[in-house]
């Protein structure tokens, strides 16, 4: 007889790792134990070598479908003469750690128990078991075990605890296992929340990370009333359905990303059919299908899609606990569809979409989050990321912890959030920084955390961590690309967003560098002009048509004030900007577009949904001479203005790739939230392929600002000398 020892790292803990364990070693007549601990899963096995060699073969390829193993080190240890195979005690060991396994969409067998009337479960809006169901939104900490999550007060009923120390029942150790005798129960009967629904108001839905909003997605008059009070005039809703070919194109790869275990919205080509206000002025709809037993219930009894939103104010975080939601959403929803299960993590949806041949995360959160990306062992880092679309990361060990899309950092609300995360996932992965990365602007909410972060208490008896490190906001962007596909040496890396601050004290976003983990070259940019009103020209594009020399006021501007800006933009008296939103802002507004965005990109997503999707015609203009190009479009406003669109696009894309092929990289790096269009990605990916040249591009974090914190991370931990 022979014994062995192995420990297994990665997101192997509420995944039902333990279970599969104990099922195998029966199935090949082996001895021992499994357990959990906070760090790796501990296994002893003993038995006839060739079974033992079976078992850690299949070990690795039978494992859950939700588990993600790292790493697997086995030792030969004395045999003991055992007879019986046992999961033991967890155990806690100071210092060590583990990857979290996401939330994960209701599996294929608890949706056939859920609707299946002779089931003890049936209809039961918290059914779940070790392969789906709730995980990162319940732990309090680890080892994953019931009482260190949100289910500690639910005590199993005698059948739970039968089905749950069951070694061949599907919940066997599954931690969030209920049922109605014992488990959560909603706050009100499903069918008042389905009535409120057909009646064209509103229902606060208390989801996995927070509450959300749902109102009839064929109701224009619903869907305006919901958006009033949300104070959200137009930007695009997510809509919940089962069915949503109805409405979108669904290719293969849109189908699997529905579908995945994640349950992400999905960005679809709209095909039309619901209120008109749902998208206004764009041709994608945000789709996700029913992830919850909850969400399944509610849109089976509705019968139709719903608008499924944020349970918030625009620009606050999403509501988690119910007297936040009641307070905050009070004024919003017109009925609360709540339960009683505390939920641990704030998190809101993920959203990703397919272009350039990749699944591309556009904001990463609820079924993503905290899933580690790889990153080159160094101290332990966290880094603050940028002020818009905030999200921070946390690294240890070569894994990179990417928190949750908060939002913008303008509330003291959202700051909180962000505070508030930062802190649990600091002690989930039982991290204290030996670096603290940030944005190179001073001003930021994430740089002024940064800053109170490394004058803190820091590690092994000394105070604090040093100065943040300053990254430069596009030199990050670029970081995160090379983060994500461990690229090697140099490469030239298009930036191109809204601003980030540059060492020069101007507004870069326009931006080509050769650059590697270590530092960047700015190589090319586009042409700087001034900003007249500052950071009104985010919110105001017609100002920045002003900047780039429209002559006269766009058709809807008030034209006295369009010459005052234009005077003012000539003054010299006012800051200048090198980026690619602003440009997209002026073309829109010179366009006809627009001329005034209620969201961030807004101007950018018109223009691009307008494009006419066969014209090829560009203006062969680099980089450099970006003025020219909005001038020479300008001078051709009488044309339609969605061939003028595409003709925008196909200039830059042809620009980006010139400047490339110039910096005679064979690699290039593509980012910013500019990026998140579809037609300049996809543009620029063929065009540097026909150019012979490699393209990467962001997919596990989001090409915005959301992303930025990986890259300067990444910075952080190159600039230790110990990557």
């Amino acid at each position: 007889m022979e014994r062995i020892a192995v420990t297994v790292r990665g997101a192997v803990q509420g995944v039902g790792f333990r279970p599969f364990v104990f099922r195998l070693a029966q199935r090949h007549s082996l001895a021992g134990w499994v357990r959990n601990s906070a760090g790796p899963v501990e296994i002893e096995v003993e038995g006839d070598g060739d079974q033992l060699r079976r078992f850690l073969t299949e070990l690795t390829l039978e494992a859950p479908p939700l588990a993600r193993i790292e790493s697997l080190e086995e030792v030969a240890v004395a045999a003991r003469g055992e007879r019986d195979f046992r999961i033991e005690q967890s155990t806690a060991r100071e210092g060590d750690f583990q990857p979290v396994v996401p939330d994960a969409a209701t599996c294929a067998d608890c949706l056939r128990e859920l609707f299946d009337p002779s089931d003890r479960r049936y209809r039961y809006p918290f059914i779940n078991c070790t392969n789906c169901g709730p995980r990162f939104t319940i732990i309090t900490g680890l080892p994953y075990d019931r009482p260190a999550t949100t289910m500690r007060g639910f005590e199993m009923c005698e059948a739970c605890s039968a089905e749950y120390h069951d070694p061949a029942n599907r919940r066997f150790h599954a931690q969030p296992v209920a049922c109605w005798d014992c488990g959560p129960q909603l706050s009100i009967p499903l069918g008042e929340a389905v009535a409120t629904l057909r009646a064209g108001l509103i229902v606060a839905l208390k989801g996995l990370g927070g509450y959300q909003l749902a109102c009839d997605a064929l109701d224009e008059e619903a869907v305006a009333r919901l958006r009033q009070r949300k104070r959200r005039p137009a930007k695009p809703f997510a809509v919940m359905s089962s069915s949503p070919e109805r409405y979108c194109q669904v290719g293969p790869e849109e189908r699997a990303l529905l579908g995945a275990a994640g349950a992400p919205i999905v960005l679809l080509g709209y095909s039309g059919g619901l209120a008109p206000s749902i998208a206004p002025g764009l041709h994608e709809l945000g789709v996700m299908l029913p992830y919850t037993p909850l969400h399944h219930l509610l849109t089976e009894e509705f019968g139709g899609p719903l608008v499924m939103t944020s349970g918030n104010l625009s620009e606050e975080p999403i509501a988690r606990d119910d007297d936040e939601a009641r307070q905050r959403l009070g004024g919003i929803a017109d009925v609360f569809l709540a339960h009683d299960r505390p939920i641990a993590a704030r998190y809101d949806d993920s959203v990703v979409r397919w272009a350039a041949g990749a699944a591309r995360v556009l904001r990463r959160a609820r079924g993503l989050a905290p899933a580690p990306i790889e990153v080159p062992y160094g101290p332990p880092v966290v880094a603050t990321g940028a002020h818009l679309k905030a999200a921070f990361t946390v690294t240890r060990d070569g894994h990179a912890f990417v928190g949750p899309h908060v939002g913008d950092l303008e509330e003291l609300l959202t700051i909180q959030s962000f505070e508030e995360g930062l802190f649990r996932y600091q002690g989930l992965f039982n991290t204290r920084p030996l670096r603290v990365a940030c944005d190179l602007h001073p001003d930021y909410a994430s740089t002024r955390i940064a800053e109170e972060l490394a004058a803190g208490p820091g590690v092994s008896g000394r105070h604090g961590v040093d100065e943040p490190l300053r990254v430069q906001h596009h030199h990050a962007h670029i970081a995160s690309v090379i983060a994500e596909h461990a690229l090697k040496g140099k490469v030239a890396g298009v930036a191109m967003d809204g601003i980030g601050l540059g060492p020069d004290g101007t507004s870069w976003g326009g931006e080509v560098l050769v650059c590697d983990a270590h530092g960047y070259r700015r190589f090319a940019h586009l042409q700087p002009v001034a900003m007249p009103g500052g950071d009104l020209c985010a919110r105001e594009g017609w100002r920045m048509a002003a900047a780039y020399g429209l002559e006269s006021a766009p058709e809807g501007v008030d034209k006295r004030r369009y010459h005052l800006v234009r005077q003012l933009a000539a003054s010299g008296h006012v800051p200048t900007t090198s980026s690619a939103g602003r440009l997209f802002d002026a073309v829109a507004s010179a366009l006809g577009v627009c001329h005034v965005s209620t969201y961030e990109g807004e101007a950018a997503a018109r223009l691009e949904a307008i494009a006419d999707p066969a014209a090829t015609e560009r203006l062969e203009l680099p980089l450099e001479d970006s003025i020219e190009l909005f001038q020479r479009l300008a001078e051709r406003r009488d044309e339609p203005p969605g061939r003028l669109a595409a003709i925008f696009h196909n200039s830059l894309v042809w620009a980006i790739v010139e400047a490339c092929r110039r910096t005679g990289m064979r690699e290039v790096a593509l980012s910013g939230g500019c990026f998140q269009n579809r037609r300049l990605l996809e543009g620029c990916f063929a065009g540097l392929q026909d150019a012979g040249l490699t393209v990467y591009a962001n997919e596990q974090v989001p090409c915005n600002d959301g992303g930025i914190s990986l890259g300067q991370a990444l910075v952080a931990i190159s600039a230790s000398g110990l990557a």
